[in-house]
C-alpha cells in the first residue's frame, strides 16, 4: 500500500481545505483569501487534527512569493505610474511614512525597541495587491481617476516593500537582529560595517539589474518569440514559468538578490514585450494555485488564542490599518485638491493589509528583529482588516449612491 508523501499531502490537504473555506467565502461575499488563510489556521500547529508538515509549507509558500511576485512585475506599468506621479509618488511615501511612524509608537507602548517597530510598522503601511485588485474590479473603476490613483499608489508601496526586503538583511544587526542561528552575544556591528553591507547588497542589486536591462531585456522576449513560432501553447506556458522560477533563482544564487526581487524583475521586463497579456494569461493558473498555498502557509502560523491573549494588541493594530492609514490617504488626496469620493476611495482601498506584509513579517521573524507576537498581531490584523474591507466598500457604494442622488435631486429617505 502506497502512504501519502507529506509534500504530496501538504499541497493536497491545503489545496482542498482552500477550496472549500475559500468557496465558503466567497459565498458571503468575502474574498476567497480570507479561506485560504482559514485553510492554513485549519491545518496549522495551534488547531487540532491533521498538521501539514511545518518544513516544507514555507518552502512551497516561497514558490508562490516568487510567482506572486512574476505576476506583480507583468502588471507593473510605467506608464500608468508616470500618469498619477504627482499624487501616487508622495501620497504613497507620506502614507507609508505615517502608519510606520504609528506602528513604531504602538510598538514603543509594548515596549520594543525601534528596530521592532520600524519592521512592524512598515509591515503595516502597505496594502494587498490582490485585495484591492479585485474591489476595484468588482466595481468597474480600474480604469476612472479614483482607480487609476489607487493602482499607481498600490505600485509605489510594492516598489517601497521591495526595496525594504533587498536592505532588511543587511541592517538586521543595525535593527537588533541577525540571521537565526546567529551566536547570541556576538558585538554589535559599526557604522562602517553597516555602510559597507548596504553598499555591498545595493552593488549587488544594481549588477542584477544590469544584466536584467542588458541582456535579459533582449533575451526574454527573443526566446518567447522563438517559442511562440513553435505554436505551442504548452511550451509557452512552460517558458513562462522557466523564466519565472530561473531569473529568481539566478538573481539569489548569482547575486545574491532575493528570490522576490528577481522574480519581479522577470516579470518586469517581460511587461515590456508584446507577449506579456498572454504571459500573464497562460501563467495565472500556477500563479493563483501557488500563491493560494502561501496564504495557506502564513495561516499555519496563525494562533487563534492571539484573539483572547492580546486583545489590546490586535485592537491597536487593526486601529492603525483601518483607520490610521485610511484618515491618512483622506488628508493627503483632499490636500492635493481631488474631490471627497476619490479621497474616500483611496482610503477605503488601502484599509488592509496582506502578502507583502507577510512576507516582512516572515523575514523580520527570521532575521531575528520582529518578536513572533509581532508576526502574530500583523496576521490577526491582515485577517480582520480583509474581512472588514467588503464592508467599508459597501458603505462607499451607499455614500456614492446618495451623493449621486443628490446631485440628480433625487428625494433622499429622512
Amino acid at each position: 500500500m502506497h502512504h501519502a508523501t507529506p509534500l504530496i499531502s501538504t499541497i493536497v490537504g491545503g489545496i482542498v481545505l482552500a477550496f472549500v473555506l475559500g468557496a465558503i467565502a466567497n459565498r458571503f461575499r468575502l474574498p476567497p483569501l480570507i479561506g485560504y488563510l482559514c485553510a492554513g489556521i485549519v491545518v496549522g500547529p495551534h488547531t487540532p487534527g491533521y498538521t501539514a508538515d511545518q518544513a516544507l509549507a514555507p518552502e512551497l509558500a516561497e514558490l508562490g512569493v516568487i510567482l506572486l511576485m512574476f505576476g506583480v512585475g507583468l502588471h507593473f506599468s510605467v506608464k500608468d505610474l508616470l500618469a498619477v506621479k504627482k499624487i501616487a509618488i508622495p501620497g504613497a511615501i507620506v502614507q507609508i511614512g505615517i502608519a510606520t511612524a504609528l506602528g513604531m509608537l504602538v510598538a514603543w507602548g509594548f515596549d520594543w525597541h525601534w528596530g521592532q517597530g520600524l519592521v512592524y510598522g512598515l509591515a503595516l503601511s502597505v496594502a494587498s495587491t490582490v485585495v484591492l485588485l479585485r474591489a476595484l474590479q468588482e466595481r468597474d473603476l480600474i480604469e476612472s481617476q479614483q482607480g487609476r490613483i489607487a493602482v499607481g499608489w498600490l505600485i509605489v508601496e510594492d516598489l517601497a516593500m521591495v526595496l525594504t526586503l533587498v536592505l532588511l538583511p543587511a541592517l538586521a544587526g543595525l535593527l537588533g537582529g541577525g540571521p537565526q542561528g546567529e551566536a547570541a552575544g556576538a558585538s554589535a556591528p559599526t557604522t562602517m560595517d553597516v555602510l559597507i553591507e548596504i553598499f555591498a547588497t545595493l552593488g549587488k542589486v544594481a549588477a542584477f539589474v544590469a544584466v536584467m536591462m542588458v541582456i535579459g531585456r533582449r533575451f526574454i522576449p527573443w526566446m518567447l518569440e522563438r517559442i511562440v513560432w513553435t505554436g505551442s501553447r504548452e511550451l509557452f506556458r512552460l517558458g513562462v514559468l522557466a523564466v519565472a522560477l530561473g531569473v529568481a533563482f539566478g538573481a539569489y544564487s548569482l547575486f545574491g538578490v532575493s528570490f522576490a526581487l528577481g522574480a519581479f524583475f522577470a516579470g518586469m521586463v517581460l511587461a515590456e514585450s508584446e507577449f506579456s497579456h498572454r504571459a500573464a494569461e497562460e501563467s495565472l493558473p500556477l500563479r493563483d494555485a501557488f500563491a493560494v498555498l502561501f496564504f495557506v502557509s502564513v495561516g499555519m502560523l496563525f494562533d487563534p488564542m492571539v484573539l483572547v491573549n492580546d486583545p489590546w494588541g490586535v485592537l491597536a493594530t487593526l486601529l492603525i490599518i483601518v483607520v490610521g492609514k485610511s484618515v491618512a490617504a483622506l488628508g493627503i488626496v483632499r490636500v492635493f485638491g481631488h474631490s471627497n469620493r476619490v479621497g474616500l476611495t483611496i482610503a477605503v482601498s488601502l484599509a488592509q493589509i496582506g502578502e507583502f506584509s507577510f512576507i516582512l513579517a516572515s523575514l523580520g521573524v527570521y532575521l531575528n528583529i520582529l518578536p513572533e507576537r509581532g508576526q502574530a498581531l500583523i496576521l490577526a490584523g491582515a485577517l480582520l482588516s480583509i474581512l472588514l474591507n467588503p464592508v467599508l466598500f459597501h458603505l462607499l457604494d451607499r455614500y456614492s449612491a446618495r451623493v449621486d442622488g443628490k446631485k440628480q435631486g433625487d428625494p433622499q429617505p429622512a
